[in-house]
């Protein structure tokens, strides 16, 4: 399939209500915060974790649409696949010799994983394929607004083992945030596209899973988690017509005139967009 020719952005306006987004491990799971301002924060492998999810939901392990980084995933053995692939022979840590085999195996690997294509990958493990700079790049989502966490207390009434039987119920913690709206960027590179092999298809099949990543990610931890927005630019040509600083600040997202108090939903909320500058087509996805 031929590589996109246009270069993108885009936009994702996500909500969370009473759920943790993005729990911190170095803090207890607590979810993810910007000290110095208050605002939330979600990661950007959280996201692209979820795009992985999305994916392999949807095309079930179709021929070019594996996931590389899943659980429990032994990447040598995956690897030894892309040799085998083109008979091959393996240097332990090294990378064929010659250029074109080279070529073969990391390409192999693009051809048959989403997510490598997509957002490339450090494949250079004992067994080598090289290294892959993807096209589809994202930076942290921040909240509009500050957040502000709450610890809720919830009771275990099950016990493990019979000696326990006779004790108190067990008290547990969890971490919420009440209301949350998120603001996450992307980027969409076409000449990184071209050396990956990254198509209009690979291209749509993202949109997809941003709109929907949420509807079966569903869990008590992570409350209720809605894709609300998704706006694209699209450049006429690979390069970019317009700095994409400048993209971005065509999205505004502020509260409206009559919402007053902590914001508890999206209606709190107005989002307005700006006139893109030429050579840029601005697409709302949802």
């Amino acid at each position: 399939m031929t590589a996109i020719a246009n270069r993108h952005e885009f936009v994702l306006l996500f909500d969370v209500v009473n759920g943790n987004p993005n729990g911190d491990p170095d803090a207890g799971n607590m979810p993810r915060i910007d000290p110095e301002t208050g605002h939330g924060l979600v990661t950007d492998v959280c996201i692209k974790r979820k795009i992985r999810n999305h994916v392999a939901l949807a095309k079930e392990g179709a021929e070019g649409f594996k996931i590389y980084i899943q659980e429990k995933a032994v990447l040598n053995r995956t690897h030894e696949q892309a040799y085998i692939a083109h008979d091959l022979k393996f240097e332990a840590k090294k990378l064929p010799k010659k250029v074109e085999d080279a070529l073969k195996v990391t390409g192999w690997m693009c051809a048959n994983f989403y997510d490598i294509r997509t957002f490339g990958a450090v494949m250079t493990t004992d067994i080598n394929c090289g290294q892959v700079r993807g096209p589809v790049q994202l930076a942290f989502a921040k909240s509009v607004e500050p957040i502000v966490p709450q610890e809720i207390s919830i009771t275990r009434m099950a016990v493990t083992n019979e000696k326990d039987l006779e004790k108190e119920r067990t008290m547990g913690r969890k971490h919420i945030v009440p209301y949350g709206l998120y603001v996450a960027h992307g980027f969409v590179s076409a000449p990184l596209a071209e050396k990956t092999g990254f198509s209009e298809a690979d291209l749509d099949l993202l949109w997809d899973a941003l709109v929907n990543m949420f509807e079966h990610d569903r869990s008590a931890a992570r409350g209720l988690m809605s894709s609300r927005k998704l706006f694209v630019f699209k450049h006429q040509n690979k390069l970019g017509n317009a700095p994409a600083h400048k993209l971005f600040d065509l999205v505004q997202v502020k509260r409206r005139d009559d919402s007053t108090g902590p914001a508890r939903s999206f209606k709190d909320y107005a989002v307005t967009l700006g006139q893109p500058p030429a050579g840029v087509e601005l697409l709302e996805m949802l």
